[in-house]
């Protein structure tokens, strides 16, 4: 067993491999005993909380149970429910937040972490599909964002995409460090109508068609989107309703994890079974920032793991869901 000599009190003050193994094992026996959803799932597979020896042999939540079951650890009122996007008739995650500073503090280490203070950039929002519902947890963090931005400019453009051109130019001009994050088929319309030659504009894809494009291969987007742009490098997000920190590539489609968070590959047929870095398999999560609710999360994203906490996304499970504003199928 791990000593328990050092508590770590706080996700983001992880900043070893030892903080992070201490900080999962506390937290597995912090949900083992909390959450019920959770509990009941080891019942099942007949798994006790002494049969932890290790991190790698906890156990992972399918990520299903968000969608028929309150995932929760806490007891009382949540502050926020966020909710997955899908189709018409077809039954949505939801993700019961006890504090939105816990949220709040997670995507705010990760994003300065990987660009910086955000009040230095101007922040361009074109996320359509996810300003037409509510409950996003992607909205609530770019809004976020944009509010500690000191740029006038930072803001959502729905779909008004000339003025989106006509700001960018500006910022262009001025040499303005800008970020602009947007759904794939947005990009995609926005490049249709104008092109670009960005100098200093970073281009982020979120993913996801939603039923209005062809889906591509990540590789075909990234390169009408670097044509259209005129930029060298897409940058990409990796986020999801029942996850409460985000991954981001800068490039290549490879996402690079903060300290909180580690991802490892289970057989596609043997969710029991792991894979070693190299491989390809379904992507489990280790999301520390998600103490309230469940860390430990097997999704249905098809993966492959690199060096250093490093991984790709490949696709879908065939048996899987497809999400409205999710990342492509490959």
């Amino acid at each position: 067993m791990y000593s328990m000599n050092r508590s770590i009190e706080h996700f983001w003050e992880i900043n070893s491999k030892s903080d992070f193994e201490m900080f999962t094992i506390q937290t597995f026996f912090f949900q083992y005993e909390n959450n019920a959803i959770y509990r009941s799932y080891c019942d099942l597979i007949n798994f006790s909380k002494a049969d932890v020896s290790s991190i790698e042999q906890i156990p992972f939540l399918p990520i299903q149970f968000f969608k028929t079951h309150e995932v929760k650890s806490f007891r009382g009122a949540e502050e926020m429910t966020f909710s997955s996007s899908g189709t018409t008739g077809e039954k949505t995650s939801t993700h019961f937040i006890k504090s939105l500073k816990d949220y709040e503090n997670s995507f705010n280490y990760a994003f300065r972490s990987f660009y910086g203070d955000p009040k230095e950039v101007t922040i361009l929002a074109l996320l359509p599909c996810y300003l037409e519902r509510k409950g996003s947890s992607l909205i609530y963090m770019v809004e976020n964002l944009i509010q500690q931005s000191q740029s006038a400019d930072s803001g959502f453009y729905l779909n008004d995409y000339e003025k989106l051109k006509n700001v960018i130019e500006k910022l262009e001009a001025t040499h303005q460090p800008t970020i602009l994050i947007g759904v794939s088929f947005a990009l995609l319309d926005l490049i249709e109508q104008f092109n670009f030659d960005l100098n200093h504009t970073l281009v982020m894809e979120t993913g996801g068609m939603k039923g209005r494009r062809k889906e591509l291969i990540r590789e075909d987007l990234h390169k009408q989107l670097c044509k259209g742009f005129g930029v060298e490098q897409i940058h990409s997000e990796y986020g999801m309703t029942e996850l409460l920190s985000q991954a981001y590539s800068k490039g290549h489609g490879v996402f690079s994890c903060p300290p909180w968070i580690r991802v490892s590959l289970r057989e596609i047929t043997d969710p029991f079974k792991s894979i070693e870095n190299g491989g390809m398999g379904n992507i489990n999560v280790i999301d520390l920032a998600n103490q309230f609710s469940c860390a430990f999360i097997a999704t249905q994203d098809i993966g492959k793991i690199h060096a250093e906490n490093q991984f790709e996304i490949l696709g879908r499970a065939d048996y899987s869901d497809v999400r409205g504003c999710n990342l492509l199928v490959y």
